[in-house]
């Protein structure tokens, strides 16, 4: 039996292990059949959303490694907006809605509610949060 899973990562892409081990997460469901149709970044964990993010040579790019995952399996990928906004993470609407002369948000991710995040959980089989 296939099932959908909606992901909320709450910590940073670097500095602990969670935001990777979602990830990992993610590829092994996919690979075993399910899917995955959201990955909700909250709290901290909207910093994987950071364009800027340059992990050094030797270091696994996890910013890279979802958007791969998004576009390779259709996997949305959102960042509170609330939390993205305080944190600096800035998307071109938010950008331009603020006044800000630029937005950081990475390629292929999207701002979003915590409506968007109840949405989602209604329609998936399983939730889980790292």
């Amino acid at each position: 039996m296939s099932l959908n899973y909606v992901l909320v990562v709450s910590e940073p892409a670097y500095g602990t292990q969670l935001a990777r081990t979602a990830y990992q997460f993610a590829c092994a469901a996919i690979a075993k059949g399910h899917s995955v149709s959201k990955v909700f970044f909250y709290q901290d964990g909207v910093l994987n959303g950071a364009a800027t993010t340059v992990p050094a040579n030797d270091e696994f790019d996890l910013v890279n490694a979802w958007q791969t995952l998004a576009n390779e399996h259709q996997v949305q990928l959102e960042t509170c907006v609330a939390a993205a906004l305080r944190r600096g993470i800035v998307s071109e609407q938010e950008a331009m809605q603020h006044g800000l002369s630029q937005a950081n948000l990475a390629d292929g991710y999207q701002q979003a509610g915590l409506g968007a995040l109840a949405e989602a959980l209604l329609t998936a089989d399983r939730v889980l949060q790292f």
